[in-house]
């Protein structure tokens, strides 16, 4: 048995088995130091950095939320970890404004220049900027598979909102199939009978925006979390049918 067949039976054991679930968090902890490490770019101390804690969490909602149709589980964990903890930094720093460093502060004797951010607040922000960069690379190639590049999506992104939250409505059905989304990566196309049959979406408008539809259904199903948030922003206010 492969070490990938090993860790697979292992996940879906600890799913509903807290016990096997710790026992694998703890057969893996070197591979979870090992990622929070390569992320913040510095040693890590399990004592002080929030990260480790995180990072554990991740690894526990990775077994949860894993299924083979992901791929490999320690490249999802591995980026499970990562955007939890990119999500981390930007929650801390979503307050952070740029203003003039010659403010004065509630001391006399100190101005902003001298409370900026150091070092390590720029390295997060490089590791998001970096993470980002990742994400859009890699999604540009798996859409490469499927017969679609980042520009077609642009061109069949639906233009109302009536047709955006139909798009919706698929992908969130298609999400919920797991024989859809197993036959969708499997072929690399959509299964347009199985989805005509659960959806109230004319056939004309799903093939219209099949392109969009299907890099929706690519982010959604391979943990690009960044994208998702600039995603989430996007489609705010817009209702499934």
């Amino acid at each position: 048995m492969s070490e990938e067949h090993t860790i697979v039976h292992r996940v879906y054991q600890a799913k509903g088995d807290m016990t096997a679930a710790d026992a694998l968090i703890s057969d893996y902890l070197p591979f979870i130091k090992a990622q929070v490490t390569k992320i913040m770019k510095r040693p890590l101390d399990i004592n002080q950095d929030d990260e480790y804690s995180i990072a554990m969490i991740a690894f526990h909602e990775a077994i949860n939320g894993y299924s083979k149709t992901r791929g490999s589980f320690l490249n999802y964990a591995a980026l499970l970890i990562r955007n939890r903890i990119i999500d981390h930094w930007r929650k801390n720093n979503r307050h952070n404004q740029v203003i003039s460093l010659n403010t004065p502060t509630n001391d006399e004797n100190s101005t902003l220049e001298e409370l900026v951010p150091g070092e390590e607040y720029q390295e997060e922000n490089l590791v998001i900027r970096e993470a980002t960069k990742e994400e859009i690379l890699e999604l540009s190639h798996q859409m490469t598979a499927f017969g679609v590049s980042l520009t077609d999506v642009a061109e069949n992104s639906p233009k109302q909102t009536r047709t955006l939250s139909a798009c919706k409505s698929v992908v969130a059905y298609a999400r919920e199939q797991e024989e859809i989304m197993e036959e969708f990566l499997r072929t690399k196309r959509l299964p347009m009978k199985k989805l005509l049959e659960g959806v109230d979406v004319p056939r004309k408008t799903i093939e219209r925006h099949r392109k969009y539809i299907v890099a929706l259904l690519l982010i959604y199903s391979n943990g690009y979390e960044i994208i998702r948030g600039h995603l989430a922003e996007v489609m705010k206010g817009v209702t499934a049918q």
